[in-house]
């Protein structure tokens, strides 16, 4: 059935088109019920595909669709790559983008501009299937710079706020550094292997030795790119600020999209970075210090979605983690595994601004477990899930990511481990300050109070079926059970024989995490619950960590310093002294000279007898004084 495999892509691109033209005649039940539909319909033809690919026969096929770039020996076609790890992703991106344009139909009920709303998510998921379906570099990059320009227009969907088109612009021009560096990593590919194609490339790549320079350089430049997509040190401040977008928005970029395509990148890019343990280190140290970093600031953060914001940043540095110690398979799951939860509590979050009136501060909420059943109930499995408890999903990624960590390094896997527990803190610091306690909202977000349509919690409910059962497709080893996601991926990721901990080791590790999470429950509980602590105003912050932390570490206040302004600054001397008082100045002096000069010729055409009989006189006088002058 590959010659269907076109399909997958067209369908969001044909809701895209069909809202785009009817606009704002739609009502939002059509234009979300379109959107919705396109993305659903590719999620059967991905599961079809799926059926297909799990088959032990099944040889990975390239698609060609039609011949694109044909410039002297570079030929690329426009062709599509299908294997278990292109099926994986687009389970994903169909699956989890299918209930989040459901849920997009109660939450944008009330936009008056909502079809473009669902036009631009239509083309977000367009995008990213085409980057994770291309069977060569230009494909992905295509894919690559779609789903930059989409995350781009959805962050500024509400354009009238300069802050949030501020926002928006942020995104764009932090992920346009990364895509420099998948660029040049693009170019140096074809320059090395004479071809951007996958196959070829792979193929290529096994003539080189270990940390050969080319490889190096390429996968170093690639991870560039990784890290302006996937949010990582240094250029991870735009994820936060991308909340500003509509809380969908957000759960699509965090969980379906935009943030997974670094990981995806560098998961179908195995062969070359597992021939560069040299780049691998850089790419898991990275992961590293984002996962612990962005862990730290979650603490003290009190916007409910820049907590999940952070979270997601610090989820993304263990998946590097993985990637850069050589677990692919591994930082994949985690990526399935974070697309349930992660989406479960991001909608969960949007359930809950929905029902306070747009309020996002936990400070002003409080006690909404009552009225909020649903959302309350599935948030918390989402909570337990992301918290790494057993045995709801992000346990058995972690747990594995962590397992892997042990055996690599010591220090990297009590610094992980740490950051675990920090991932708990803040995680059950926002559930009970959100869902316990006393309302803190004002009279009128307390009367209108009420649980989300069926079009929101339907999504709820999926995702937390999802977020409690979807771990079990990988079974740590002590269970004697398979592991379902490594023996499916096994046939198109490298893997180099790692070291697995021990037995011993697992039961202490999960023994030792159950142990702690528990008591991270009940002490938050204690904190925030039987003692009813608030978190500080910002204006009473004490000074030190506290106030270090909610401020983010100063990053984007060093970042304006450091770069902004005197960026700025060179800007507005380039343009006051260089373009005005020196380019300006000799480009209006020409043409002034010459405008003079051609009002001078002007006054010699002008048609008037007087004049060109006292121009004749005045001649021949100068004549005559010439005659006897000479």
């Amino acid at each position: 059935m590959h010659q269907f495999a076109w399909l997958i892509p067209a369908l969001p691109l044909l809701g895209f088109i069909l809202i785009g033209i009817l606009n704002k005649r739609l009502p939002v039940l059509i234009s979300g019920g379109i959107a919705s539909a396109m993305v659903f319909l590719s999620f059967v033809v991905s599961v079809a595909f799926f059926f297909e690919v799990k088959d032990p026969s099944f040889v990975p096929e390239r698609i060609v669709l039609f011949d694109w770039i044909t410039v002297g020996d570079l030929k690329i076609d426009f062709s599509f790559l299908i294997d278990r790890l292109s099926v994986i992703m687009l389970l994903v991106i169909t699956g989890v983008g299918t209930l989040i344009h459901i849920y997009s139909i109660g939450y944008m009920h009330h936009e008056p501009d909502h079809s473009r709303f669902f036009s631009y998510l239509n083309l977000f998921v367009f995008f990213m299937l085409l980057l994770v379906l291309g069977s060569n570099y230009i494909v992905m990059f295509a894919g690559w710079e779609g789903v930059g320009l989409c995350s781009y227009l959805l962050i500024g969907f509400w354009f009238k706020n300069i802050d949030y088109s501020n926002a928006a612009k942020k995104a764009f021009i932090m992920n346009r550094i990364g895509d420099l560096g998948f660029l040049l990593g693009v170019f140096l590919i074809f320059t090395t292997f004479g071809s951007v194609s996958f196959k070829e490339v792979f193929e290529g790549a096994k003539g080189f030795g270990l940390n050969n320079p080319s490889i190096t350089a390429i996968c170093l430049l690639l991870f560039v790119g990784a890290i302006g997509k996937s949010a990582q040190i240094p250029l991870f401040t735009w994820l936060p600020d991308a909340m500003a977008g509509p809380t969908p928005v957000s759960a699509l970029i965090h969980a379906a999209t935009m943030v997974t395509a670094g990981i995806y990148m560098v998961v179908r890019s195995n062969v070359l970075f597992a021939l560069s343990p040299y780049a691998s280190q850089i790419v898991a140290i990275i992961g590293l210090a984002t996962a612990f970093f962005a862990a730290t600031i979650g603490l003290k953060q009190n916007d409910i979605k820049k907590v999940l914001a952070y979270s997601t940043v610090s989820q993304l540095g263990y998946m590097f983690v993985a990637l850069g110690i050589g677990a692919y398979d591994t930082a994949l799951f985690h990526v399935v595994t974070h697309a349930f939860f992660k989406a479960l509590l991001f909608l969960g979050a949007g359930s809950v601004i929905h029902a306070m009136s747009g309020e996002q501060d936990i400070r002003r909420m409080g006690g909404l477990k009552g009225k909020l059943p649903v959302t309350h109930m599935t948030f918390l499995i989402g909570t337990l899930a992301i918290a790494g408890i057993p045995p709801f999903a992000g346990f058995f990624s972690k747990d594995e990511i962590l397992a892997a960590s042990f055996g690599y390094s010591m220090p990297m896997f009590m610094l992980l481990s740490l950051t675990s527990v920090l991932t708990a803190v803040y995680m059950f610091r926002l559930y009970w300050l959100v869902f316990y306690g006393d309302f803190r909202g004002t009279t009128h977000q307390k009367t209108h109070l009420h649980e989300s349509p069926v079009s929101m919690t339907f999504p709820l409910i999926v995702l937390a079926i999802l977020s409690a059962v979807g771990g079990f497709m990988g079974m740590p080893e002590i269970f004697h059970a398979p592991h379902l996601f490594s023996e499916f991926l096994a046939p198109v990721i490298w893997r180099d024989g790692t070291e697995h901990a021990s037995h011993l080791f697992e039961y202490i590790l999960i023994g030792v995490s159950v142990l702690l999470l528990i008591i991270i429950f009940i002490a938050t509980r204690k904190v925030y619950v039987d003692r009813k602590t608030l978190p500080e105003e910002d204006n009473v912050l004490p000074a030190g960590i506290p106030k270090l932390l909610s401020n983010k570490y100063y990053i984007d206040e060093i970042y304006e310093a450091v770069i902004t302004k005197p960026l700025d600054s060179i800007s507005t001397f380039s343009y006051k002294f260089i373009e005005i008082g020196v380019i300006s100045a000799i480009i209006n002096g020409i043409s002034k000279a010459l405008t003079g000069f051609s009002s001078l010729l002007r006054f010699s055409q002008s048609g008037q007898i007087g004049g060109y009989i006292l121009s004749m006189v005045v001649g021949i006088i100068l004549l005559i004084v010439l005659t006897l002058i000479v």
